[in-house]
């Protein structure tokens, strides 16, 4: 089978790759559809011989891309109890193999592994990029039958990652959210956030993905270049703040902006990564009581509860995908990325 790989350098080539076969405790996934998420352009942007090196991962033989598995379960390994996967199984993938037995690994949080991470699927191992993917059973989160399998590959990162951080943060209907940064992650969380029946205040710098945020339930949008943020943010929320902010734009700047527009007693969410924050710990939040919250991505439970809601509200995670590619498309598909000025991509085979 032909694989995607990130060589670096923004280059992309299309390499031949054995057909996976499973071990006693894995399966293997025919890919119906694979997305693209912003973590990727790290890789594709590296230098040249560093794209495994580009979230603080060792050199490594350079592996299939993509890390938003969606397809149909096509072959089983001999110890694979038919609870956790069965042939046919129309599946997401939790994107992470740990050790599988320490305290956090068998609560379906495989990237908090104990010993380390053993392989991320698109960065370290190979992805899903391709025709066919290999993965533990464990991994394996079954694709409710309503939703297709484009709206189980956003789940399996981007639209995921989103929920992940709207249940650290606790959000209620009754409250005021204001996320930074409209991207794919963002806007998956201005849509959630709107289906549980919280007011969203979307920001970012694109009038587009603006518009955007607003097609997807948000009640008032704020472009940062124009406004005092935080002021901006007080005004629609009678000069208190919002209830909780999340940041999906690394911006140091929207970070620190995050914080300050927090109501006394807030909570703040750091959803994006990389990238660095000043605050001034008292004004900040000590004397306002603010609390602040790193999320990383989801466990194999909330992402399985997260795909239960999207059936269940219907949310329209479908809309999401601005342009839709064919794999032997990927160099296109990736230059158009890059810009970071439209909404996702998705491959599909």
């Amino acid at each position: 089978m032909k694989g995607v790989v990130f060589v670096g350098d923004r280059k992309i080539e299309m390499r031949e790759f054995a057909d996976p076969t499973p071990g006693p405790n894995e399966v293997v996934l025919e890919i119906k559809a694979s997305g693209m998420c912003g973590s990727d352009l790290k890789y594709y942007r590296a230098a040249p011989g560093e794209a495994t090196k580009a979230l603080g991962f060792a050199a490594a033989d350079p592996v299939i891309g993509g890390h938003e598995p969606c397809g149909i379960v096509v072959a089983v390994g001999s110890n694979v109890n038919p609870k956790q996967a069965y042939l046919g199984q129309r599946a997401m993938c939790h994107h992470y193999r740990g050790c599988g037995a320490c305290p956090h690994c068998s609560t379906g949080w495989m990237q908090l592994c104990v010993d380390g991470v053993a392989e991320i699927y698109g960065a370290t191992g190979n992805g899903a990029h391709a025709t066919y993917m290999k993965c533990p059973a464990s991994t394996i989160v079954e694709l409710p039958p309503e939703l297709s399998f484009e709206t189980g590959a956003a789940i399996a990162c981007g639209t995921g990652t989103a929920w992940g951080a709207l249940k650290r943060l606790d959000l209620a209907g009754d409250q005021t959210i204001a996320i930074f940064g409209q991207g794919p992650v963002g806007l998956s969380a201005t849509q959630l956030a709107a289906a549980m029946g919280a007011r969203v205040i979307a920001l970012d710098v694109s009038p587009e993905r603006l518009a955007r945020a607003k097609a997807f339930g948000a009640s008032e949008v704020i472009n940062p270049q124009n406004t005092d943020v935080v002021a901006a943010i007080r005004q629609l929320t009678q000069g208190l703040g919002a209830h909780a902010t999340l940041d999906a734009s690394s911006s140091s700047d929207a970070r620190k902006q995050a914080v300050q527009s927090v109501r006394t007693w807030g909570k703040a969410c750091f959803v994006g990564e990389g990238g660095s924050v000043s605050l001034d710990v008292s004004p900040d939040m000590l004397r306002r009581q603010v609390t602040l919250i790193g999320s990383w991505t989801f466990s194999t439970n909330g992402q399985a509860e997260c795909a239960r809601f999207v059936a269940d509200r219907k949310v329209d995670v479908d809309s999401l995908f601005t342009h839709r590619w064919k794999l032997s498309e990927a160099e296109q598909a990736y230059q158009l990325f890059d810009k970071q000025s439209s909404g996702k991509g998705v491959f599909l085979m």
